[in-house]
């Protein structure tokens, strides 16, 4: 993934037992990004396929918490949620994007779980 912003974090810490990653940026922007938007939005194979009609929407995950921060070089780090999910590596500009487009990319995960007739609450797929 191409760093777009050169924004690199200058504090990375988990919130509320893990409910809650908190990441600061050196440009000043600042985010606390719910363990569960996090799990949804992985920047997995497993979740996101190999193309945008591959993606699979996951349920289920609105109690998730991230038992696990391991440092991936110096460019990202590797998640480890309660549900044992850890092949997602979260690059810095990956984590902006999620923090900086975080209305746009929720409701459009919302939309996916209602037309999939999921919910945050009970899993479906995966």
């Amino acid at each position: 993934m191409m760093d777009q912003g050169g924004q690199w974090p200058t504090e990375i810490r988990l919130k509320d037992s893990g409910k809650t990653l908190s990441v600061a940026f050196d440009n000043g922007d600042a985010y606390d990004l719910s363990a569960e938007y996090l799990r949804v939005m992985s920047p997995s194979a497993e979740v996101q396929g190999h193309s945008p009609e591959e993606r699979v929407t996951v349920g289920g995950k609105e109690k998730c918490r991230i038992i696990g921060v391991e440092p991936v070089g110096t460019y990202a780090v590797r998640l480890t949620f309660d549900d044992m999910h850890s092949t997602g590596i979260y690059s810095w500009t990956f984590l902006h994007e999620l923090g900086s487009q975080h209305e746009e990319k929720w409701n459009f995960y919302l939309g996916e779980l209602a037309a999939k007739g999921l919910s945050r609450d009970r899993p479906g797929q995966l």
